[in-house]
């Protein structure tokens, strides 16, 4: 049985060479969680699991949200494969998982099974680090920050001119509002952003939202970000209360295709 981690960047990524049966096996769970929370993504290069293993390694970590067909969803824009493909074109954009969750979901893992030849690599954000390198003025005030985050907000730059329908099916996720800081039980305390973030309460619209795209681009500096180049039977974890994510865009036509499980959220935003 084989455990080695070593560090892909120095502010986020930690790659970890195993086999199957350790990481099923649960021994090393609890070292896994640890890295999750202080390095957001953590790599298991071409580890190969079976879809059963795969919820089964997830089952070691925390409780699996029952999604998909037997816990995996398929992510995919092919709508022959996922009646989800229509929604699935936001995930070029940052952002974080369950924004409208008074506790989104811990962390998910997705594992590559069909690549596209362009585009398609998957980047990480590590918004604990974002805020940690602010200056200590910017953070006492963005502390008392609170931002409205929207469904429509996650959608206007795919499509620019919706439809009234489309309109009518963003307005049925309610709006939620969220601090900018998020303090977790642990006393660290990260960014909440992503493209869900709409306006900043009782600032001017578009002043609000200067402020959000200038806090977006800072946490997605190269010094906070790990890109990865998938292989086939990678596997990869992220925790989505302290990471920002996006995929490089790929034709809709590519067939590319990964398996997610999900993790249910332990930790309210606060």
């Amino acid at each position: 049985m084989t455990f080695v981690a070593t560090n892909l960047k120095p502010r986020i990524g930690v790659a970890i060479e195993s086999d199957v049966e350790t990481l099923v096996g649960g021994k090393h769970a609890r070292e896994i969680r640890e890295l999750l929370e202080r390095r957001g993504a953590i790599v298991f290069p071409r580890i190969t699991m079976t879809d059963e293993e795969q919820v089964q390694f997830a089952a070691t970590l925390g409780d699996v949200i029952d999604l998909g067909e037997k816990n995996i969803f398929k992510v995919t824009l092919d709508p022959k494969e996922s009646e989800q493909a229509y929604n699935l074109l936001g995930t070029f954009i940052w952002h974080v998982d369950g924004f409208s969750d008074d506790v989104p979901s811990l962390a998910s893992m997705i594992s590559a099974r069909r690549l596209s030849p362009i585009g398609g690599q998957t980047e990480f954000a590590n918004t604990y680090a974002a805020y940690e390198d602010l200056p200590e003025a910017k953070k006492q005030a963005y502390q008392r920050m609170r931002v409205v985050h929207r469904m429509a907000a996650t959608q206007r730059p795919v499509y620019p001119n919706p439809t009234p329908e489309q309109e009518e099916a963003w307005a049925s996720y309610p709006a939620k509002i969220h601090p900018l800081v998020w303090t977790h039980r642990s006393g660290r305390k990260s960014l909440l952003l992503g493209s869900s973030a709409d306006e900043v309460v009782g600032m001017d619209l578009e002043e609000g939202r200067a402020l959000i795209q200038e806090l977006m681009t800072w946490s997605t500096q190269p010094d906070f970000v790990y890109r990865h180049e998938w292989t086939i039977g990678d596997l990869v974890i992220w925790d989505n209360t302290g990471v920002m994510h996006r995929v490089e865009p790929y034709p809709t036509d590519s067939g590319r295709m990964m398996h997610r499980t999900t993790l249910v959220g332990e930790e309210a935003i606060a």
